[in-house]
């Protein structure tokens, strides 16, 4: 590693490295999970037994590394933090995943497995002709032959025609044409089953989970778990029906239907526009196991996990807020990208309710990235507090410390910045790359006994 860095950063690494407090900082970091922006904190707590006033334990920061006790920053961003977006994407795939086969530990029965479900991909319309791969294998209209690693996907044949006012526009309301295509599923289902609206409430409920993917073009579309439950969610059973084809042809007319459109009321000199999805629809059943041209539930949990920690940095934007249009020069954003976020600038005086330059990393995107209905399955804070109270109990037996519900814990914490110095930043990553490393042996050596128990 020394090898790679530059002088500055060495220098820092020895400094951190030789320092009396390495091991403590070492591990703390470890904590972590490598964290690259650890949120660091001053204060104190302590712990006393309510009965008789005891103080148990006490904790401050003043003997940490720095005065400071560093936590991990729990961004979902891959481009960001790469351990915190690990532990995002694995929370996101079980919270699919239980939603798809059933998860004890989170009270969803496996009887799920047996509802009509299906995996649906709504798309953005065109805003004029990008580079791309035919699915015919033929040339681009450029005339050349892409690879799929080729920066020009995804960007303008003529820039100068293409709409990049109306793709910010279509990013910034897609939140709303979901809400819309969802209301409007719900009907269709009713009206397929000649139930009104109150009735189709009493007999079913409509389930889901959400995830935005931007296209090489940075137009936003979603991927979605849909799912019919009875009227107790996953707890109880679908009415008769209630069938894959209904929903199936119930996703194609709400998408179809009018009322999913959005309206933007023409402002100075930019026309009213009509926001809808796009002409390509993909409706796959999900099926329990991979058996042929259907996909399984496994493979819908990771691809919905894969796309949670990514957003628009992958068509070349920023991953951050922008400041000025300055720091796209800075950053050296490219050409298609810069555009479409000089759209929001342009455009966010004329809109201002829709804070389009607030969200211009996001090419005008102001949605949740993972969103899901009440009923689909857990949440991410349910998952955080397992984890929480596994640690508290773990460091509550290393101290030899009383159940909580016998101790009163005060406490006083205060933010005191975040990140690391080039050399803790390297060291960092070092101890990160040590732990994805373990943890791909500890999940090798599970696969082969699982394997080698099933030769027996």
């Amino acid at each position: 590693m020394a090898d790679t860095l530059d002088p500055t950063t060495l220098g820092d690494l020895l400094r951190v490295a030789s320092a009396p407090d390495f091991a403590r900082w070492q591990d703390q970091i470890k904590k972590t999970g490598g964290c690259a922006q650890p949120v660091h904190l001053t204060g104190w707590s302590l712990t006393r037994d309510k009965s008789t006033g005891q103080v148990l334990h006490t904790y401050s920061t003043q003997d940490e590394p720095g005065g400071r006790l560093r936590i991990a920053c729990g961004n979902r961003r891959a481009s960001r933090c790469q351990p915190c977006a690990y532990l995002y994407a694995g929370d996101a795939y079980r919270l699919v995943r239980a939603g798809l086969s059933g998860d004890d530990a989170m009270n969803i029965p496996a009887a799920v497995r047996e509802r009509p479900r299906v995996f649906a991909t709504l798309t953005a319309p065109s805003f004029g002709r990008v580079h791309n791969i035919p699915d015919t294998g033929s040339r681009c209209r450029c005339g050349t032959r892409h690879t799929v690693d080729d920066p020009a996907l995804g960007t303008a044949l003529d820039p100068e025609t293409y709409d990049y006012t109306g793709a910010v526009l279509f990013n910034n309301h897609a939140g709303e044409l979901w809400h819309r295509f969802i209301n409007r599923l719900r009907r269709e289902l009713a009206a397929s089953a000649g139930l009104t609206q109150k009735a189709f409430k009493e007999s079913a409920r409509l389930s889901f989970n959400k995830v935005a993917e931007f296209q090489k073009r940075g137009a936003i579309h979603f991927h979605a778990v849909i799912r019919i439950d009875g009227p107790d969610g996953p707890d109880s059973p679908p009415p008769e029906w209630a069938t894959l084809d209904l929903l199936t042809q119930a996703i194609r007319e709400a998408r179809e239907h009018s009322y999913t459109a959005v309206t933007v009321p023409a402002v100075e000199n930019e026309p009213a526009r009509t926001l809808c999805w796009g002409e390509k629809l993909d409706v796959r059943p999900i099926q329990a196991f991979d058996d042929g041209d259907d996909i399984s539930e496994q493979k819908v949990a990771a691809y919905v996990a894969k796309y949670a920690t990514k957003a628009a940095e992958t068509t070349g934007a920023l991953d951050r807020r922008v400041g000025e249009l300055a720091e796209l020069d800075q950053h050296r954003v490219p050409e298609h990208a810069r555009r479409l976020i000089r759209a929001c600038w342009d455009l966010d005086p004329l809109y201002p309710d829709r804070k389009l330059w607030a969200w211009a990393h996001m090419l005008g995107f102001r949605g949740h990235f993972l969103t899901k209905s009440r009923r689909y399955s857990s949440t991410f804070t349910e998952r955080r507090q397992v984890r929480a109270d596994y640690r508290a109990a773990e460091q509550r037996q290393a101290l030899g410390l009383p159940e909580p519900d016998t101790t009163l814990v005060l406490a006083d914490w205060q933010y005191a910045g975040h990140g690391h110095t080039p050399g803790e930043s390297a060291l960092a990553a070092s101890i990160a790359e040590d732990i994805r490393i373990n943890r791909e042996t500890a999940r090798e050596a599970m696969q082969d006994q699982r394997t080698n128990e099933g030769e027996y």
